[in-house]
Parts: structure tokens; sequence; C-alpha cells
């Protein structure tokens, strides 16, 4: 294949191993659940309960909201844009790699930069997951691709922008100011997407330090940068104030730390390894401009100085903020994976290029024969993460379990309140089940699981019944576990005044039916 188009081959191989088992056997989880649910209301709806909760995720709310009125609910519809922005992120990745290997080394080391991205265990997850952090990664992997074609054209490493020196000078600086334009553009939507993706904003800072860029483009990424942030800031200032929505969220240990640590090690090998690489490349001092680059001449960048940062500082900069705020979640900083996929590449480049004096002919097969190797060793965990199992439960066999064991005319509880997610995913599983403990439905309190009654009306509410089935979570024992008030108080009159007649456990979820007792008849 032509090398300007190497990158089809890693979008196509990450398309494939997204759409593999896209359904997850028709399981749909609780985070996606919440995109599901919200997806469906009509706009005014959602812009009133992103006045409440979820405003970090209006953007991305209001896109699938447009993609269900266009194509209807379905697991394809929810989790497809996460396959096809993963795929184009692994095509930006090729694309980097290739541009900062040069001549010599580029294709084969962007191409395993490309396919090793692919079956990342992190990406594997996000390529079949129906929220937002996909498409932050392929904004990062854009934003990237657009900060690499800046510097390097500015210094004079890209064919197009040098003919255009040759040519008209006006001619580059459009284009650059194109460039710049369309980074600050994709920062933004990737901050109203989630602002914490706008840690990668001193990951570029980074790269520019590590090339020695020239005060022009420090004076574009600096306006691009800044239009951006001040973009973002209404939204990040308004969603503090529902804070509370990440309470949930542990304060950070040293073992939460083990997982980035290891991944800065291997990112930190494929650093040295490309610095290997590039101080041969200087040893060589070719002509070429493109191998000067890859050789860091000239302040120029190399696959360490765009990847590293890239992998390093947004885990850095998420565990400082969780030093002050709990909000250490690897899928927030999922787009530093487009950093270790450029270093793993430069790792199975320099594999090649060990391999080239020795073995010429077959050194060629290197990147193929690794990526291989990777997608069967990484097999038994390519398919658990395409089974129900890989989530933390599922909401569509929890309704199917509800239809099993109710009967029209039967009272419905949840336990906790958020559990409602079954029945505003899957209604017609509900059919004729009463909610006795909801006073305001999600959509009329732009909530995102509705407002219930007082503890003293939902009691009085569950004494005028004979039947109640109750969706609660897996494990807590005979009862299920009460964290707010209103729950103690189903728990009780549950306990005191029902039976337990049916109890049936799914995924993650329990379904329990409850009878009056003959006494209290």
């Amino acid at each position: 294949m032509n090398r300007r188009r190497a990158w089809l081959i890693p979008l196509l191989w990450t398309l494939a191993l997204g759409l593999w088992g896209l359904s997850r056997q028709n399981s749909v989880w609780r985070d996606e659940a919440a995109t599901w649910q919200v997806a469906g209301r009509s706009t005014a709806d959602i812009l009133r309960m992103l006045e409440n909760v979820d405003v970090v995720h209006g953007l991305y709310y209001l896109f699938m909201h447009a993609l269900f009125e266009c194509f209807g609910p379905s697991t394809t519809v929810l989790r497809l844009p996460s396959v096809l922005a993963l795929s184009v992120a692994a095509a930006c990745v090729a694309v980097i790699g290739q541009r900062l290997g040069g001549t010599s080394t580029g294709a084969g080391s962007g191409l395993a930069a490309g396919l090793a991205f692919g079956l990342l265990p992190a990406v594997q997850f996000h390529l079949q997951e129906g929220r937002p952090y996909a498409l932050v990664t392929a904004g990062a992997g854009i934003s990237t691709l657009l900060l690499v074609t800046s510097v390097q054209g500015r210094n004079g490493t890209d064919g197009r922008d040098a003919r255009d020196r040759e040519g008209v000078g006006g001619t580059r600086d459009r284009h650059a100011a194109v460039r710049w334009t369309a980074y600050g553009a994709t920062v933004l939507v990737c901050g109203l997407l989630n602002w914490l993706s706008l840690l990668i904003l001193p990951a570029h800072l980074v790269t520019l330090l590590r090339a020695r860029a020239g005060r022009e483009v420090w004076t574009r990424w600096a306006v691009a940068s800044a239009t951006a942030t001040t973009g973002v800031l209404p939204l990040v200032l308004f969603s503090l104030t529902q804070s509370d929505q990440v309470s949930w969220i542990p304060p950070l240990t040293w073992h939460m730390l083990i997982g980035p640590a290891v991944l800065l090690a291997l990112g930190g090998i494929g650093a040295l390894a490309d610095r290997r690489a590039t101080d041969r490349a200087t040893d060589r001092a070719t002509d070429s401009a493109t191998d000067r680059a890859a050789a860091g001449e000239g302040g120029r960048l190399s696959v360490a100085a765009v990847g590293l940062p890239l992998l390093a500082v947004p885990h850095i900069g998420l565990v400082g903020i969780s030093l002050v705020r709990p909000l250490f979640l690897e899928r927030y900083v999922l787009f530093s994976m487009l950093g270790l996929a450029l270093l793993l590449g430069s790792i199975i480049s320099a594999a090649e290029r060990a391999a080239a004096p020795l073995l010429p002919r077959a050194s060629r097969w290197t990147v193929p024969a690794t990526v291989t190797a990777a997608a069967v060793a990484l097999l038994p965990q390519s398919l658990a993460k395409r089974s129900p199992d890989s989530r933390v439960d599922d909401v569509l066999a929890t309704a199917g379990e509800v239809q099993r064991l109710s009967r029209p005319g039967d009272a419905v509880l949840y336990v906790p309140a958020a559990r409602r997610d079954t029945r505003l995913v899957s209604p017609g599983a509900f059919t004729g089940l009463r909610d006795i403990a909801l006073a305001e439905g999600p959509e009329e309190s732009g909530t995102l699981k509705g407002v219930e009654a007082s503890p003293a009306r939902i009691r009085e509410a569950m004494l005028a019944q004979r039947r109640i089935v109750l969706v609660t979570d897996a494990g807590g024992g005979p009862a299920p576990v009460a964290g707010t008030e209103r729950d103690g108080t189903k728990v009780a009159v549950l306990g005191e005044r029902f039976a337990l007649v049916a109890d049936g456990q799914v995924h993650g979820r329990r379904v329990m039916v409850y009878e009056r007792r003959t006494a209290e008849r």
C-alpha cells in the first residue's frame, strides 16, 4: 500500500475490532443506560436536566439524541460512534508515527503504533462503550496531528509547506491559520465533551518545549489554547455546582497508581528506543528534511517528544487534581493511550531495525508478526471485554428478569432509586407495574432517576399493596442495602410486612418479589 495511505490499515483494523461482538450479547450497563435514557428525551427535557445534573456530558447527550432521533435506539446506534471515533484515533496515531519516524522508519513505526492502539485493553473496552470518552480520544488524536503538522510545517519539514515557501509565502500562512483554527476548535469540542480533556494542553506545551518551537508557533498555540479554554470555562464552573455526582469516586490510594506506573514504564522504554533511533539518524546526517526532523535537529519533533508527554502529563495532572478532589478514573484520560501507542510503535520499529542486518527479508514481517502475537495473547481478554460480565451490571437482562417474575398489577420499587434506569431503558418490561415510590418522573423533574415521595408516603403506598417487585443490586445478603432514609423505609416495610417469594439474580442486579404476609392481609 502507498505510504500515504498506510493509515487505512489501522483504521480498518480498529473498526473491525469494534464491530466484533458490538451488541455484547444484547447487554447494556448502568453508565450506558444513562446515555440511552437521556438520549431518548426531547431536546427541551435534556436541557432542563442539564441544569440539575450531568451538565459535563451535555454535548454528548445532545449528539446521541440526534442519532437516536435519526436511527432509533439500539445497542448499535449507542456504540457505533465510539467505534468510529477510536478508528479515527488509530488512523491519527499511524499518521503521526509516520510523520515523526522519518523516511527510513516512519511507515513501519507509524503502522505499528496505529495497530497497537486498537489492541490496548483500555481502547478495546471503550471501543464498545456508549459514553463520550472515545470521541474525546479521537479529538485528541486530531488535535495532536494538527499540532505536529503545524510545527513541522513551520520548521520546513512538511513537503507541501516547503513548496509553499518557494512559491507564495501567503499560502503557507493561510494553511497555518487554518490548521491552528482547527486545532483550537477541536480542543474546544473535546473540552465540551469532557473538560478534563483540557489536560492535553499541558501535554502539548511540554511537546513544544521539547521541540524548542519558534515564537510564531508559540503565539498561535497560545491563542488557540486560550480560546478553547475560555470556551470551556463556563462549563467547568457550572459543573462544579454538580460535584456531588462524583462523590462516589474513592480518594486516591497508592495501589490505584500501579496501572499508570506500568504504562509509564512501557512509555519510557519506547522513548528510549526512539532516542536511540534519532541518535542514529543524527549520526547519518542525511540531507532529507524529514529524517532531520526525526532526528530532532533544529528543535524539531520526535516520537518521544510527542508521545511521552501525551502519555504522562494527563495522568500526572489527574493525580494532582485527585489530591484536591477525588476524580481518579482512568477513562477520564483515555486519550493518553495515543501517546502509549506511539511509543509502542517505536519499540516495534526498534525490533525491526535490530533484525534487519541479520534477517533482511524476515525483518519486514516484524510488525505483522508482533501485532499477530499480541492479538493472540490478548484474545482471552478481548473475548472477556465483549461479554456482559465485563461490566458492573446488565440493565437489559434485569428488565427481562422483571418481566419473568412480575404479574400485571404488581407494584415496583427500586433500591437505590438509580436502579430505575432499568425501566427507563426497557419500559415494555414494566407494562402493568406501578412505580409507587415515584412522586415526579425523570423528565418532569429534570433528573436522571426522578424524585421519590417522602418516606411516610412510600410506607403508606407499600402497605396498600399485595405484591411488590423490588429491583436492587446483587449481593448484600438476604435484604438489600439501604443508603438513604427512603431506601431504609422500603427495606424496613418489606422485612416487617412482606415475605420474599421469588429471588432472581442476574449479572450485577437482583429482582426480588414480595407478598404481604398472611396475617397482614
